[in-house]
């Protein structure tokens, strides 16, 4: 009995605590389903706090293509590199660790792959932090070299995927373009910025609005189910579509590289338009830089076709000639006597060669690029009239074409030698871009157009943002003056006395000036020599129905004295090239009956016998490179109904594996060709033609596929084969 009763009271103790337990966690469980609190702290926060993630849903920057859809910068995708440092993400007792374990022989790998010493990679292996990355190195690495590294199974080694701003064509119009880098200001946010050109000035549409990712997580991080993740949607940048024609643009580019080559000059300028809109097709310059590296930038950041201004020497003539047509005061067989033309209080104004030609007409005197005539026609006119012209057309002051810091240039007026010098080009600056817009108003029948940039600005949805910049600028003279002064530009290049004639070209009846520009350094004054001057040409073309404006400046080239050498040498390699090439690209049909070499609408050979189309595409005069194995042609690049020029490189996609061609003599544009065509990335090193190729020819590549070329100019190319004969010949 005695026990009974000691069962019994245990019993009811053990009843009783565990009754009380039981009301104390009911009580409890009440309260926090009420209340909905824990110790003061709401728990619909607190979980929210612990689970609740979000992500950033970054936005692609827009692309800028040419007028033609061809890209000419674009994001692409890139790895950085990072190690994680923290034993304590690796589980005990693992064979998997994910943590760097042996900083020494994982630096000692790293330093194979990345561009930096093995002993500061070990430095920052042995940091005392959670995880580390490699600075410049360990960014901006392709997908090849990324598996590379991975295939190594480093332990604690990762990579995270980021955007790169990548401009596939080099230093085509890298001035113009522009490039964008990553910001890192915001630890929180890394974007791509505009730093230059384009991309800089339209940044605001080219960037796009990120979006965001809210949702609630398990422990691990994976999103649950029932979350209803909320997202809001990245709005990707505009897409900018230029006026520039990267066909036409090759053609300037390759030939400044030429004459940069031979004349190492200290800068040159060059500008295609189209006549009748003001649309730039072209515009580049030396010095200039690869926007994928910037190698080449510290040389010149300035965009010297915009923010420059410059005496243009006799090019500026057609501007007073125009006036004086306009005014009625140009008599083409009246006579004045040249040489000198004196100046009350100042020294004297005088032709180029000093003395003169005598008694000569006026259209002589064009022809001649006198100095004096140019004055007798701004003292009958009025030096005031003359002035109200230059406002017509607008000079000193910037055209607007939307680059950052253009220039306006000073129009020296104050006193009587400047206002006759203006007339000839010297005292007062211009800019290029004021000369292209000048000029249209002579090629577009009086009515002068503003050079632009911009075509249109799409966003992701295909809706058009921003329309042509294309703007007629008024009239500073009328349609029959633009004729006289068209046919006394044509007479400068193909009449008895021109100074023009070296920019003659065969087929097409070209009209433009001259020039001759002395150029003025502080300190020293205007200087002398036989390089130190400002070459130009201004031209247009054909000159009956003007289609385009080519306008090219050469500063101090090197020239040959000894054979005197003139400055119109170097600048006519220029323009003569670009502008028949262009005008054959664009199938302007020839002055005279020669044979045209632009194909038209090349045949679509999609899934044709390869050797059918290697055999008619040879008979239309190109040259078929067949990119594979297969006997059926799957693409082409260029596609099909593209206009080619005679001899130009047409890749021929086939149905099997692709394989790379030996490339050698190919051009940087042939290069572009295979790389869109292929998917294969290449690295470009110089400009001229393909001298060497890190991936051999015939070897079998994918989009995956990255390697190397090199490229020279041609003249490069001949010294170094002259100096291994030299050197062979000493042996």
């Amino acid at each position: 009995m005695k026990k009974r009763k000691s069962m019994n009271r245990r019993a009811l103790a053990l009843f009783t605590i565990f009754s009380l337990l039981f009301f104390i966690l009911t009580y409890r469980f009440l309260v926090i389903q009420i209340t909905g609190q824990v110790e003061g702290k709401e728990l619909r926060a607190y979980a929210k706090e612990r689970y609740a993630k979000d992500a950033i849903l970054e936005a692609s920057r827009g692309s800028i293509l040419d007028r033609n859809g061809e890209p000419l910068a674009h994001d692409t995708i890139t790895y950085k590199l990072v190690a994680v440092l923290d034993p304590s993400v690796s589980p005990k007792n693992t064979d998997s660790p994910k943590h760097v374990v042996d900083p020494e022989k994982t630096a000692e790998i790293l330093s194979q792959y990345i561009d930096m010493d093995k002993s500061d990679i070990y430095s920052i292996l042995t940091k005392d932090a959670f995880q580390v990355e490699f600075g410049k190195a360990g960014r901006n690495l392709s997908y090849e070299r990324k598996n590379k590294i991975e295939s190594l199974k480093l332990p604690g080694i990762t990579f995270v995927r980021e955007s790169k701003r990548s401009y596939p064509n080099g230093v085509l119009a890298s001035h113009l373009i522009g490039f964008a880098s990553m910001d890192y200001s915001d630890p929180n946010h890394h974007r791509l910025v505009g730093q230059i050109g384009i991309e800089a000035s339209l940044n605001d549409y080219l960037e796009g609005k990120n979006g965001k990712i809210e949702y609630e997580s398990d422990r691990w991080g994976y999103i649950l189910p029932t979350s209803g993740a909320e997202v809001n949607e990245p709005e990707n940048g505009d897409t900018v579509y230029l006026t520039i024609d990267r066909k036409i643009q090759t053609f300037l580019e390759e030939a400044m590289n030429e004459v940069n080559q031979e004349y190492e000059p200290t800068e040159i300028m060059g500008i295609v338009a189209d006549a009748k809109t003001g649309a730039i097709l072209a515009m580049s310059q030396r010095p200039t830089f690869d926007p994928n590296t910037r190698e080449g930038i510290e040389e010149n950041w300035q965009n010297l076709i915009v923010e420059t201004a410059f005496e243009p020497g006799s090019t500026f003539k057609f501007v007073p000639l125009a006036a004086a047509i306009e005014e009625g005061i140009f008599n083409p067989n009246e006579k004045y006597q040249s040489g000198v033309f004196n100046v009350e209080g100042s020294q004297p104004i005088k032709d180029h060669n000093d003395v003169g030609w005598g008694e000569i007409t006026y259209a002589e005197g064009f022809q001649r690029s006198s100095n004096v005539a140019m004055a007798n026609l701004v003292k009958k006119m009025g030096t005031d009239t003359f002035r109200n012209y230059i406002d017509r057309f607008k000079f000193g002051m910037p055209t607007g074409i939307g680059l950052p810091n253009e220039a306006a240039g000073v129009i020296q007026y104050q006193w009587p030698r400047d206002q006759y010098a203006t007339s000839y080009g010297q005292g007062t600056s211009v800019t290029a871009l004021q000369m292209i817009q000048a000029m249209t108003a002579i090629t577009n029948k009086g009515k002068m157009m503003k050079p632009y940039l911009i075509e249109k600005i799409v966003d992701d949805d295909g809706n058009v943002v921003k329309n042509s910049g294309m703007q007629e600028l008024g009239s500073p003279v009328s349609s029959e003056t633009a004729k006289q002064t068209l046919k006394m530009l044509e007479s400068t290049v193909n009449g008895e006395h021109g100074t023009g004639k070296p920019f003659k070209i065969d087929g097409y009846t070209v009209a433009g000036k001259t020039g001759t520009a002395q150029i003025y350094e502080s300190g020293k004054g205007l200087l002398t020599g036989w390089n130190n001057y400002l070459f130009s040409f201004i031209g247009v073309a054909p000159a009956d129905d003007p289609e385009l404006i080519v306008y090219v400046l050469v500063k101090q080239p090197n020239l040959d004295k000894e054979k005197y050498e003139s400055g119109s040498v170097p600048v006519s390699k220029i323009f003569n090239s670009v502008m028949k090439n262009s005008l054959q690209y664009l199938n302007i049909k020839p002055d005279e009956s020669i044979e045209k070499p632009v194909i038209h609408n090349i045949p679509d050979y999609t899934n044709k016998n390869v050797d059918k189309a290697i055999k008619e595409l040879t008979n239309l005069h190109v040259k078929p490179v067949v990119i594979g194995n297969g006997k059926k042609v799957t693409a082409t690049v260029p596609q099909a109904n593209t206009k080619l020029i005679e001899n130009e490189k047409i890749l021929i996609l086939t149905d099997k594996e692709m394989v790379m061609p030996d490339m050698t003599g190919w051009s940087k544009s042939d290069v572009m060709k295979f790389m869109k065509a292929t998917g294969v990335h290449l690295n470009i090193e110089g400009n001229g033609f393909v001298v060497s190729q890190s991936i051999a020819p015939k070897t079998i590549v994918t989009k995956e596929s990255t390697g190397d070329i090199k490229l020279q100019p041609p003249l490069k190319q001949l010294e170094q084969k002259n100096k291994k004969r030299d050197d062979d010949s000493s042996e």
